[in-house]
């Protein structure tokens, strides 16, 4: 299955790599591949459905990166019959959706929260409360207030006099 990285993703397994609280590499490498895991279960992929010639059920495989990964991986097999991909929804999003998933792209960031946008009610231009009963969140925060936004660049001042007196 071919991942490419995101941004967020990267940043995840760095925080685990440069934390000195780990007692050993065994105990690093558990909490990176469970990191791992948590960041695959988020994505939504694809599996192969193949029927045999015949019309019985053929050999479902997968997961999948993406459709094109599925079908360039069939046409290498050559198993017969026919087959197609199916994109499948991850259970991480589906659980994230119901229960919340904090501090990740694209969920609340209020404390207690971390349901999707969707879960929250549009006032104007931007997302107020959770509609979920069992969340108390007022206004849906999209950024994540632990992480500085990069300081925008100053405008650099001209010297005041013309191209011609350079």
């Amino acid at each position: 299955m071919r991942i490419t990285p995101r941004t967020h993703e990267v940043q995840r397994v760095v925080d685990i790599l440069e934390d000195p609280t780990f007692e050993g590499p065994e105990q690093l490498a558990k909490a990176v591949i469970k990191e791992v895991a948590e960041i695959v279960q988020m994505r939504d992929l694809v599996v192969l459905v193949h029927t045999w010639a015949g019309g019985s059920k053929g050999l479902n495989m997968g997961p999948f990166g993406s459709i094109a990964e599925a079908e360039a991986f069939a046409k290498k097999m050559s198993f017969g019959g026919t087959g197609r991909p199916v994109p499948i929804t991850s259970s991480g999003v589906l659980l994230a959706n119901h229960d919340g998933k904090t501090s990740w792209p694209g969920y609340c960031y209020e404390e207690g929260c971390g349901h999707a946008p969707w879960t929250h009610a549009i006032e104007g231009a931007s997302r107020g409360k959770c509609h979920l009963e069992t969340c108390s969140c007022s206004k849906f925060r999209k950024d994540d207030p632990n992480r500085k936004k990069p300081a925008k660049k100053a405008a650099s001042k001209g010297t005041g006099k013309s191209i011609n007196e350079l």
